[in-house]
């Protein structure tokens, strides 16, 4: 539907046709259910039924992934026109001006407060203090302005962080050295995903909300800061590979906390709140990946040369656009 050339929308490190990805194939792989035939996402239909309305997506940088394919592909329809960005441009809002339709990406890697010292490399100064009974408030003052929403997280609850919990500390992750309760990541990830649907179940304010789980990993022989890489072509095949113990736990907890508030909410609240299950597809493409390629042409001077690999986000265009094909079906089914 497009191509690095035909978008100009595409981060430097998920554009990895410009960086020299010698293979293709993995641009035309594609999710399909069993028993039914999944359309191909319809930028024009899209469009029209987001005629007035606004589209937010919140989350980590899985989150402003997903909007970059769908800016990619929206754009063959219509540009997209910038009209805000934040000082490090991780959070963003365009619009379609023909179809007054606004399309945002806010950056709230926990979803909940959170005092961050890292910079844009990656690199911590200290530990990350999370407020495990406050949302960010960065997502919450904006709802009432949205009508649709896509959020999720995961990831960065594995980061070494502080918990707070009615104005005190309560315990940590991983913080040796700190005479602090070792809690560990799944007791904070349950809070705060319990946090953000006990939102979304008693606001007044009813938008479509889908929530997205967790996303895995393609890293072998090592993690993104220990030599891990990425360098299969062909998706797995189903039984060749089952999640790790951190994603099942994830996963795992998103479900049982997205169970518990459709049980206890209002039919009508509960009909709103959707769940796009993209664990299993994603675990399959261990091929979507830049890889190496998150910088331009990493082994032009030394074939064996030691590059970071990127094995959680997905090359544009990539997997990662069908996620739309699946978000297209449930609006215009809903």
């Amino acid at each position: 539907m497009y191509t690095n050339e035909s978008c100009n929308l595409i981060e430097h490190h998920q554009n990895c046709m410009k960086n020299g990805r010698p293979d293709s194939g993995y641009l035309y792989w594609r999710w399909n259910p069993r028993g039914c035939e999944l359309p191909k996402f319809n930028p024009r239909k899209f469009l029209d039924h987001m005629r007035n309305k606004s589209f937010a997506f919140i989350g980590d940088s899985i989150s402003r992934n997903h909007v970059q394919s769908l800016l990619c592909i929206l754009s063959q329809v219509e540009p997209a026109v910038e009209i805000y960005h934040d000082k490090e441009y991780r959070s963003k809002i365009w619009k379609f001006p023909s179809h007054n339709f606004t399309l945002s990406v806010i950056w709230t890697p926990f979803l909940i407060k959170a005092t961050i010292f890292e910079d844009m490399d990656g690199v911590s100064s200290s530990e990350t203090q999370l407020h495990l009974d406050t949302l960010d408030t960065l997502w919450t003052k904006q709802y009432d302005s949205f009508d649709f929403v896509m959020i999720g997280g995961g990831k960065w609850f594995l980061k070494t962080a502080i918990y707070h919990e009615n104005n005190t500390v309560s315990g940590c992750h991983y913080c040796p050295g700190k005479n602090l309760t070792e809690l560990g990541f799944d007791y904070a990830y349950r809070k705060a995903i319990g946090l953000v649907f006990d939102f979304f179940m008693k606001s007044s304010h009813k938008a479509t909300i889908f929530f997205r789980t967790t996303t895995p990993d393609h890293f072998e022989n090592g993690e993104w800061f220990s030599g891990g890489y990425c360098n299969r072509t062909v998706p797995f095949k189903e039984g060749q590979i089952e999640l790790i113990d951190i994603d099942s736990i994830m996963r795992g907890i998103e479900l049982e906390e997205f169970a518990k508030a459709t049980s206890l909410g209002s039919d009508k609240a509960a009909a709103k709140l959707k769940l796009l299950d993209t664990t299993f597809l994603s675990l399959l493409r261990p091929d979507g990946h830049p890889g190496p390629y998150r910088q331009y042409q990493p082994f032009a001077k030394d074939k064996n040369a030691k590059v970071q690999n990127d094995c959680l986000h997905w090359c544009l265009p990539g997997p990662i656009d069908s996620w739309n094909d699946i978000v297209m079906e449930v609006l215009v089914n809903a």
